[in-house]
């Protein structure tokens, strides 16, 4: 059985496909989020699942933050840690204590509208002024840079005639996202991945 936990910000959509996924050999000990009003932390509680806030602004510094994040995630045996929306940067300490053991959801296809300044509706409006015809989603091993460690899936979205932000932003999600993020899951737990 492998151990997750998932980090996230906002709603927690991600996550939710997580849990309805129902991943053989797979334990989602733990949700946490960096802010507490975050509708994740309810669908986490929802499900059963243990869910904390941990936020940086409650910190004296964000040293203090990342070791008592990777102290919680250590005491939770966790075994692979989610990045689902997750809008606090790893820091380069938590790459070294689960090293491998880290991955992530990117709303493009990475090398593509990734690194510094690109989440959320960022990359899906960055995606239509460029005049991309398919974007996608990535899931992709954490390293200590932004977006740049190695891609285990893509999976590519049609951009449509009249696509807004936001309506892109949803076709990603539900066509790429929701289907790749639990698949990569499934693979790391279940030996699909070397």
């Amino acid at each position: 059985m492998l151990n997750v936990a998932v980090l996230v910000s906002g709603g927690g959509t991600n996550l939710q496909a997580i849990i309805d996924a129902n991943i053989p050999n797979v334990d989602i000990k733990l949700v946490i989020s960096n802010n507490k009003k975050a509708y994740a932390l309810e669908r986490a509680k929802n499900a059963g699942i243990k869910a904390l806030c941990l936020s940086p602004k409650d910190y004296e510094d964000r040293e203090l933050f990342h070791e008592d994040l990777i102290k919680t995630l250590q005491e939770h045996e966790i075994q692979l840690v989610v990045l689902a929306g997750f809008l606090v940067n790893i820091s380069p300490k938590m790459v070294q204590a689960f090293p491998r053991k880290i991955i992530n959801i990117h709303p493009s296809l990475i090398p593509s509208f990734c690194g510094k300044g690109y989440y959320g509706l960022h990359v899906h409006e960055a995606a239509l002024e460029r005049g991309v015809k398919v974007t996608g989603a990535t899931v992709h091993y954490v390293d200590e840079g932004t977006d740049t460690g190695p891609i285990i899936l893509q999976k590519p979205v049609m951009v449509e005639k009249g696509d807004t932000p936001e309506i892109l932003q949803k076709r990603v999600m539900e066509q790429a996202e929701w289907v790749i993020l639990p698949k990569a899951i499934e693979m790391i737990a279940n030996g699909g991945l070397e």
